[in-house]
């Protein structure tokens, strides 16, 4: 995989780079809530336009249905990059339309532009390749070179992710090389004892990881509404918690395999529940309940990790040399049920070893919770593709880049 820096030294002067980046924030109306994926885009962005050159940032936005939408644009992601580079941004009304050309053929040396989200064209997500190598030639038209950064993305084998870098020379950027760089420190030499924390509502969506961590972590700790299932596969009452049933038989088999493996896989001794879920809007106190993993009432709902747990947890994180956490522990945007992510969140920071979050609702939590995102070895701007990298996946962004 050729990255920026060769791209750099070779000279980028008067040439139009396209960015491929991640700049899906988070938005309540107009107003980003989270510039953190903006943040991570920088480096890559003033690295070429203090070279010269003439920077064409792209990206996605929501989920629209290929057509475009008010709600996604990306407007404010684009006046959100303008002040953290100290710079006029351009914006193009358009992806590949009349905004977009003249606002890219008006581009001088060192100036950066943003086209509108990718996918208000369906081009960009079309299971047929005919329509998406179609959207991927107009793209590439705006540009001489092509710059994957938006690791966030890389899982999706969509235009402007997978057909666009086979059309131009191709380079990973900062962002890209960074979080390459972390993953493999997740599975290739791991430094030991590696302990993983799985949190997030539904385990379906983690079976893959801990598929393959069973043979990888030395302790694997399950937090969230995942571990409801967990706890329901050890014939524990779950009441009213979130769990998916049809997945109990397979939870059973991890938890046999990990036994049988020698990895320690813990789950929650002890809940926050409440007989209804909270009001996210108001923040009114829940006045939840703490009670026993295998004392739910049946007429409650398991919230966040309880107190006990929260000791526990932060006890098999103590010793670790590496740590992976992806998924908050409990419904951390109420004030009553933070307190679990918030004790994983200083476990790793109290950790000695090389500390990942993992992207995605882990991420959004260490900054909504306050923590300064230093204290951590590498917070990732990328959950779903970060799980399918440790799930041994081939990502289609990643493969493209490395032709």
């Amino acid at each position: 995989m050729k990255t920026i820096d060769e791209l750099l030294a070779d000279g980028v002067a008067g040439k139009r780079v396209f960015v491929r980046a991640d700049l899906n924030v988070p938005l309540d109306g107009t107003t980003i809530t989270d510039d953190g994926r903006i943040r991570a885009v920088l480096p890559t962005v003033k690295a070429l336009a203090e070279a010269g050159a003439r920077v064409v940032v792209a990206s996605h936005l929501g989920r629209p249905k290929g057509a475009p939408d008010p709600a996604f644009s990306l407007a404010p992601a684009a006046a959100r990059l303008g002040e953290l580079l100290g710079a006029d941004v351009a914006f193009a009304a358009d992806t590949v339309g009349d905004s977009a050309t003249s606002t890219v053929a008006g581009l001088a040396d060192g100036q950066v532009a943003v086209i509108e989200n990718l996918r208000f064209n369906a081009g960009e997500t079309s299971k047929d390749d005919a329509e998406r190598g179609a959207f991927a030639d107009q793209l590439a038209a705006l540009a001489d070179v092509y710059v994957g950064d938006g690791f966030g993305a890389v899982h999706r084998g969509h235009a402007s992710v997978f057909d666009l870098p086979k059309r131009l020379p191709h380079y990973a950027g900062y962002l890209i090389a960074t979080e390459v760089g972390v993953l493999k420190k997740l599975t290739e030499d791991v430094k030991r004892p590696y302990v993983v924390a799985l949190g997030g509502a539904k385990v379906s969506d983690k079976l893959a990881v801990i598929d393959q961590l069973l043979g990888k972590a030395d302790r694997l700790l399950i937090g969230g509404g995942m571990a409801y299932t967990f706890l329901k596969a050890k014939g524990y009452e779950v009441g009213i918690s979130l769990l998916q049933e049809d997945q109990i038989p397979v939870v059973k088999e991890y938890m046999e395999r990990a036994e049988k493996n020698g990895v320690e896989l813990v789950l929650p001794v002890d809940v926050l529940v409440s007989p209804e879920f909270p009001d996210l809007k108001t923040k009114a106190p829940a006045n939840p309940t703490t009670v026993a993993a295998d004392a739910i009432p049946a007429d409650q709902e398991g919230l966040d990790i309880g107190p006990e747990t929260r000791k526990l947890y932060a006890s098999k994180l103590a010793d670790a040399a590496t740590v992976f956490w992806n998924g908050p522990m409990g419904v951390f945007e109420h004030p009553d049920y933070a307190e679990g992510t918030k004790a994983v969140a200083q476990a790793l920071i109290d950790s000695p070893g090389f500390t990942v979050v993992g992207g995605g609702d882990s991420a959004a939590a260490v900054r909504t919770l306050g923590f300064d995102e230093n204290a951590f070895g590498h917070i990732s701007t990328g959950g779903g593709a970060s799980l399918e990298y440790l799930e041994g996946t081939t990502l289609p962004g990643l493969a493209a880049l490395e032709d």
